[in-house]
This record gives structure tokens, sequence and C-alpha cells, in this order.
């Protein structure tokens, strides 16, 4: 066996090769930076300023939040009483019969939730100047309790100027949080610098029952019209209004299109030349079993 010689470097070369080393271990950290930002996808939770490295008391899971917020759909809304701006209890029950969008905020939130809310108010304009603010309504539930009282609710609204009528604020009782939040699929836990929660709308038809849930910051009209029109044309037609003039308003909102590049909504004539050709067909066939029954009549019977 042949004895293996250390070898011995000298100082200067010793300290070269350590701060060669940390430049290719920092370089390396930078370059996995940089992939992993790029393979990321849209923001599905909210995350605080100050909410990183050690500050951090808890962080929010992901895939289970994504996963709890899936299992939501389909189930319907508990009759949970809550408070509004003005102090008085609001049961969700009252709600059925339109289409709701829900979401969760925190009225101390200095980043993500201000955000999150001007593009809520910017979409939920541009589909009520669509559709009318009496078609469907919006709640948003302050989940920090119990500093997201009605006054604090009421300020926040007040401060980003949101003034729809078909939009409210309601604040919870602190011991029905995390049932509430249960019920539609909303996550979030404490952190140094705030709360880490799951960015979502979560939509609700006229029957009380979760549907679908939408995910990130941006949202826009086209994020919402979409489902809003499926549930407005599945939902019944309120009562005192004219049928027929119900079914063309219907039409009418079920043809319209939101076009991105201006921010408004357009009409989708596509749409109306299938309906005619539709019913064109059905008139046709129509048209074709008349006459056949008539010839059928006509022709004299063989004895």
């Amino acid at each position: 066996m042949n004895d293996v010689v250390p070898v011995r470097f000298g100082g200067r070369f010793s300290r070269a090769l350590a701060i060669g080393t940390l430049w290719l271990a920092l370089a390396g950290g930078a370059l996995c930076a940089v992939n992993d930002a790029s393979s990321a996808g849209p923001p599905l939770a909210a995350r605080p300023q100050g909410a990183s490295g050690e500050l951090t008391l808890t962080s929010l899971d992901e895939k289970a939040a994504f996963q709890l917020s899936q299992a939501a759909i389909g189930k319907p809304v508990e009759d949970f009483v809550l408070i509004d701006r003005e102090g008085q209890p609001v049961p969700l029950s009252r709600y059925r019969g339109k289409p709701l969008l829900v979401n969760f905020i925190y009225t101390a939130c200095f980043q993500v939730c201000p955000t999150t809310t001007r593009n809520l108010q910017k979409a939920v304009q541009d589909t009520v100047g669509l559709m009318g603010a009496e078609r469907f309504n919006m709640i948003s539930i302050g989940f920090n309790q119990p500093f997201d009282s009605p006054a604090a609710l009421k300020d926040f609204a007040r401060q980003y100027g949101i003034h729809q009528p078909n939009w409210e604020f309601l604040s919870p009782a602190a011991a029905i949080v995390p049932d509430l939040a249960r019920n539609f699929g909303f996550s979030f836990v404490p952190t140094a610098a705030g709360f880490d929660h799951l960015n979502q709308v979560t939509l609700v038809d006229a029957d009380g029952r979760i549907v679908r849930q939408i995910y990130g910051e941006k949202f826009t009209a086209a994020d919402l019209d979409e489902p809003l029109k499926a549930m407005i044309a599945g939902s019944p037609i309120p009562a005192g209004s004219t049928t027929l003039q119900e079914i063309i308003e219907r039409v009418r909102i079920i043809c319209s299109v939101y076009d991105p590049l201006t921010g408004r909504y357009r009409t989708n004539y596509s749409l109306y030349f299938q309906i005619a050709g539709f019913a064109t067909f059905v008139a046709f066939m129509i048209y074709l079993s008349i006459n056949f029954w008539r010839n059928r009549r006509r022709r004299p019977s063989l004895h």
C-alpha cells in the first residue's frame, strides 16, 4: 500500500481558495434563486412584508391550503350571523337568491389586501356596468378579530372609496372565525408582520352553494363575468319582473364579452347568429313535421 502524503498549502493560497469557493457558492445560490423565480406561477397566497426569514412565526402550507379551498366547492354556505358596518346582525342566508362573491381581508394589511381590494373594486365596477348592481352581491369579511370591528371595516371601505350598493363589509365574532373560514375554504396563519393567507374570491350561487374559487391579486372583470353570467342565467327569475323582459335581459348579458384592451364590455354578435340559426333550424323542422302530417292525412286509405 502506498502512503498518502498530505499536501499543505500556504496561508495566502488557502485564503484565496476559500474566497473563490465562497464566490462560487453565492453565484450558484443566485442562479437557483433566478430559476425558482422564473418558474414560479401567479401568487396563490399573500405574504406581508417582513414575513420572511427569521421574522416568520409560521408559514402557510400552500398545497394544503389549495386542497382545502378546492374541497369547499359544492358545499353549501352555512347560515353564520355577522355584523355589518352599522353594527346590525346579518345572516348569510340573506344573500340567497342572487350570486354572491366573498373574499376575506384584514384591515391592518398594508400591502396585499389594499392591492387586491383595488383590483377587485375595478372588476366589480366593470361587472356592475354590464349586469347591474341588483344582479349579484359582494361581501368582504374581516377575519382578524377583534381588530376587524364594524368600525374598522367602515373606515377601510371609506379609505378605498368603496360605495357600491351591492358590496358589504362584515365582521364575524372571534369564536366563529375558524368555522367560517373552513366553510369557505379560506386558510390563514399569523406571522410577525401580519397574516400569511390565501388570495381567493369565492363564488356562491343563488342557492347558497360554493361553485368556484378564483385566486390571485390582479382580478379583472374577465375573471368574474363568465361564472357570474352562468349563475345569473341559472338563477330564478325575480318576483315582480316580466318573464319575457327578464329573458331578453339575460340573453343580452350572455351575449356580451369583456374586452381587456378597452376595459369594457362589447356585444358578441356571433352568439346572436347562433341563436338565430338554432331558431331557424327548429322552425324548419316544425314546418317539415306539419307538412308530413298533412300529407299523411290527405293520402287515400287502401281497403
